[in-house]
């Protein structure tokens, strides 16, 4: 039993529950970080749909190019009447459905698809969903959507066969996940315990009140203590697993035989347990399921002992999505799978070569020195040359906070470069652009110190073992 590093402040750490396995502390640390900071997520992470449209215009064109496909396939008049029904699990600020419907309106040119679509919403959160419901480019499909209070896969009130396409983006590496390994003969699985640092205590007097609260969670009681996740200090141990608790046990017993003694295996039990609810749901003829998270799907680097099953952002606990399990867990269910890399996908719609913006930045070769101002000040000199060739189809722009300790001289710069963008340039780090975009910048990219070879170097890169990738289930031949 071990407590994660932290410095000498974490010397006498203070007990705030017992040891029970990850995924439950997980459930719980979602609870307490969705009631306490869900309206600012994105203080804390970006998802490539929370601002970028270029994501959900690929899951528009994929769709329409598709269901046009079929109904020319069975052009029997029952098939081009009903609804279609398209469910996003953990919807997020509805951007990603706004571009999805935006898109599938503009290309849907006889109107076969649009009028018949029913969009659902669907989050664990109500202030999440709070956030979707007022997304302005979202109310211009206000008379197809429904905003819908769950957890996946708590959706037995849904009848089977009654859903069309399925998409969640960023969930999994959220939902229940089991770390694992053999032992002996044995399967153990990782326990936690959280703590709190000793520095903190002068800052909870009632410590017995403050433990009440945390443990429920009372959020709301939570919400007028001192902030206190991000100094959480984790114990952790290993104790034998309770096989007849676990779904799809037989299959991860099966699974863990593929790696060594002793090597921690991430189990995305949550997602597991989604993928078989997704295929009750999807009708028979349905267009399937697109999940898009980080991850891997290469046994090897589940094999290494070193590799980080998980971080925490924020107080939340996110974890490496097991994507070769999964692929096990679509064929048991009934289905098919078929992984590729995220930007494979987004790509084929655009019909270019794409990488992400923070891709660009990290083809630089030369880490900025200073303080964070200068990371700022490369930021948005990069995007200040991108956005010279990238039109955007919204009117959006970046809102960077800056350090607080900036020197003046350099605050009136980044002032000046995040006033003078663009009306449709990017409208977040983490977005897509086209090899298109970035070589025509390069030029003006060069002047900042980029490298033209090591940028298109970078569009052509192919994904690393651990990346954003792009599971779509449908049926099996």
């Amino acid at each position: 039993m071990a407590v994660q590093d932290g410095g000498n402040d974490d010397a006498l750490p203070q007990l705030l529950g017992e040891f029970a396995p990850v995924d439950v502390w997980q459930r719980h640390m979602n609870a307490v970080f969705y009631g306490l900071r869900g309206d600012r997520v994105r203080d804390f992470y970006q998802t490539f749909a929370a601002a970028d449209y270029r994501l959900g215009y690929a899951l528009a064109a994929d769709y329409v190019e598709r269901a046009l496909q079929r109904l020319k396939a069975a052009p029997a008049p029952g098939n081009a009447a009903g609804p279609l029904t398209v469910m996003e699990w953990g919807c997020g600020n509805g951007n990603l459905a706004a571009c999805f419907l935006d898109r599938v309106r503009e290309l849907d040119r006889d109107a076969a698809l649009y009028p018949r679509l029913r969009y659902v919403l669907l989050d664990a959160s109500d202030v999440v969903l709070d956030g979707a419901r007022g997304n302005a480019d979202l109310a211009r499909h206000r008379d197809r959507l429904r905003f819908v209070h769950a957890a996946v896969p708590d959706l037995s009130s849904w009848p089977d066969g009654s859903v069309d396409c399925i998409f969640c983006n960023e969930l999994w590496n959220e939902l229940p996940t089991k770390l694992l390994l053999r032992k002996a003969g044995d399967v153990l699985e990782e326990h936690i315990r959280p703590n709190l640092k000793e520095t903190r205590l002068a800052d909870f007097p009632d410590w017995a009140g403050f433990i009440r609260l945390f443990a429920k969670p009372d959020v709301d009681g939570l919400k007028h203590l001192p902030a206190f996740v991000d100094d959480l200090v984790w114990e952790r141990e290993y104790r034998a697993i309770e096989a007849r608790d676990v779904p799809f046990r037989r299959l991860i017993t099966d699974f863990l035989k593929l790696f060594d003694e002793e090597v921690l295996v991430p189990v995305n039990t949550g997602a597991a347990v989604a993928l078989k609810e997704a295929w009750r749901l999807l009708a028979p003829d349905a267009l399937g399921f697109s999940g898009f998270d980080a991850g891997t799907v290469d046994e090897a680097v589940l094999n290494d002992p070193d590799k980080p099953c998980y971080s925490v952002v924020g107080g939340q606990l996110s974890f490496l999505v097991n994507f070769a399990f999964l692929e096990d867990v679509a064929e048991q269910v009934g289905g098919r799978a078929r992984v590729e890399p995220q930007k494979e996908f987004v790509g084929r719609s655009v019909g270019a070569n794409v990488m992400s913006f923070m891709d660009v930045l990290a083809s630089h070769p030369h880490v900025p020195r200073g303080g964070p101002w200068e990371t700022d000040r490369l930021i948005l000199r990069t995007m200040e040359a991108v956005n010279a060739q990238y039109a955007g189809p919204y009117e959006r722009t970046v809102a960077l906070p800056l350090a607080p300790d900036t020197p003046d001289e350099v605050r009136r710069e980044l002032e000046r470069l995040l006033a003078g963008q663009t009306g449709r340039g990017m409208a977040d780090t983490v977005a897509y652009v086209t090899e298109d975009e970035v070589m025509r910048a390069a030029g003006q990219l060069e002047t900042l110190g980029y490298d033209r070879n090591a940028l298109r170097a970078a569009l052509t890169a192919p994904p690393q073992s651990v990346d954003y990738f792009h599971f779509h289930m449908g049926p099996a031949p």
